[in-house]
C-alpha cells in the first residue's frame, strides 16, 4: 500500500489589503477592538475580475511547480470552498479545464473551514488504496463577496485567498500519518449562509431579508472551537502513534488567535509551535491552512522529516485534524514547466466548445 506524501504547495492572495483602519471608517469599529479580540489587524480582498477558480488555479501552478509535475498526471483535484462560484458546475472543474488536467476528475467539496482537512485525507486515502497516484488539493475563497459590510461581527473577520497542496504516491514511508473528521450538524445555526440553495431560493425577499450573508452566532462558534480544536489534535496524534513532544509544528485554522491561544493551552504546547498568521489575512476558511503552511515553508520555519497537525473547525459543524511527516518533493531527472500548459489548455478549452457547438448543429439538424 503506498505512502501519500505532500510533495507540492502553493497559494495565491489578492493584492488588496483592507486594514482594521479602513474598516473603522464604514462601520462602528476600531483597530484595537478588532485585535483584542481576534488577532486580526488586516485581509485581503479580491478585485472584480478574481474568483475562487482564478486564485486556485494560481495556486496550483506553483504546488505543481514545486512538486515538478505537469498538470496532464494529475488523476484527481478536490476543491475544498465555502463559496464556490456556482452551485454546479463545481469550481473544481474550472479550475481543470484551466489547468489542462486532461485526465483529472474533479469536485468540489463542502465542510466549510476544515473542508481543506477533509480533502487532503480523502485525496490520501484514494492514493493509499492505489486507486490514484497524484492529487490536487485546493482551498479557495472570495468569501469577502458574502460579507454584510453593516455587520461588525461578521465583516472584521473573513478575506480571501488560495492554497494548493500536491499529494503523490510513493513507497517510501512518510506523508500522510492519520486524520480524523467529525461533524454536528445540530449546530449549524451557529455559522450558516442561509440564502441561495434549494431550501431559500434567491427572490426579492431574500435578498432584503440578508439571507445571501454570512450569519454567525460568535459566541456559539468561540466556545465550540475553543472545545474542539485540541481535541482532534490530541487525537489525532494518538492515531499516528505520536505525541505533541514528536511534533514540530501544529497548523490552525486562522480564526481567531485567542481560538488558536486556547488549544495551545490545552495541549499544553507552547504557542511558538504553531504557525500563524491571522493577523495579516483574518479567517480564509479552507486557504487558511494551505496558505499558513506555505509561508512556513517559504520562511524556512518547516523541513524534511517534521512531524505536523493540520486541525480545524468549520461551519456545519464540522472539525478534524490531520497529522503528516513533511517530505517534500520527489526526485526527478527532467524539470517540468506546468505554467506552459496554460496557454494549451485555453486552445484545447476552445476547440472543444467548438466541437460541441457542431454537434449540436448536427443533431439539431437531425430532430
Amino acid at each position: 500500500m503506498p505512502y501519500a506524501h505532500i510533495t507540492g504547495w502553493g497559494m495565491s492572495v489578492p493584492e488588496t489589503v483592507l486594514t482594521n483602519d479602513d474598516l473603522a471608517k464604514i462601520i462602528d469599529t476600531n483597530d484595537e477592538w478588532i485585535r483584542g479580540h481576534t488577532g486580526i489587524r488586516e485581509r485581503r480582498i479580491a478585485s472584480e475580475n478574481q474568483f475562487p477558480s482564478t486564485l486556485a488555479v494560481d495556486a496550483s501552478i506553483k504546488a505543481l511547480q514545486v512538486a515538478n509535475l505537469k498538470p496532464t498526471d494529475i488523476d484527481l483535484i478536490i476543491c475544498a470552498t465555502s463559496s464556490p462560484e456556482y452551485i454546479f458546475p463545481a469550481t473544481a472543474c474550472l479550475i481543470q479545464d484551466e489547468l489542462g488536467a486532461t485526465k483529472a476528475g474533479a469536485f468540489d467539496l463542502l465542510a466549510a473551514c476544515t473542508g481543506f482537512i477533509y480533502a487532503t485525507n480523502m485525496a490520501a486515502q484514494s492514493i493509499r488504496s492505489g486507486s490514484i497516484r497524484n492529487a490536487l488539493v485546493i482551498g479557495a475563497e472570495t468569501l469577502s463577496r458574502f460579507v454584510d459590510w453593516k455587520d461588525r461581527n461578521t465583516c472584521i473577520l473573513f478575506g480571501d485567498g488560495a492554497g494548493a497542496f500536491v499529494l503523490q504516491a510513493s513507497d517510501q514511508p512518510g506523508g500522510v500519518l492519520s486524520a480524523v473528521m467529525h461533524s454536528d450538524g445540530s449546530g449549524g445555526d451557529a455559522l450558516s449562509l442561509p440564502g441561495g440553495g434549494s431550501h431559500i431560493p434567491a427572490t426579492e425577499a431574500s435578498i432584503h431579508e440578508g439571507k445571501h450573508y454570512i450569519h454567525m452566532d460568535g459566541k456559539k462558534v468561540f466556545r465550540f472551537a475553543t472545545r474542539v480544536m485540541g481535541q482532534a489534535a490530541k487525537e489525532v496524534l494518538e492515531l499516528a502513534g505520536l505525541t505533541t513532544n514528536d511534533v514540530q509544528w501544529i497548523i490552525p485554522h486562522q480564526a481567531n488567535f485567542r481560538i488558536i491561544e486556547t488549544a495551545a493551552k490545552y495541549l499544553k504546547m507552547p504557542l511558538d509551535k504553531f504557525i500563524i498568521n491571522v493577523d495579516r489575512y483574518g479567517n480564509t476558511s479552507t486557504a487558511s491552512i494551505p496558505i499558513a503552511t506555505v509561508e512556513a515553508v517559504e520562511k524556512g520555519l518547516l523541513k524534511n522529516g517534521d512531524k505536523i497537525v493540520l486541525v480545524g473547525f468549520g461551519a456545519g459543524l464540522t472539525w478534524g485534524a490531520l497529522a503528516a511527516e513533511w517530505t517534500g518533493p520527489i526526485p526527478a531527472e527532467h524539470k517540468v514547466h506546468p505554467e506552459s500548459y496554460r496557454t494549451w489548455a485555453r486552445t484545447r478549452s476552445f476547440m472543444r466548445r467548438i466541437v460541441r457547438f457542431i454537434e449540436g448543429l448536427i443533431w439539431g439538424r437531425d430532430s
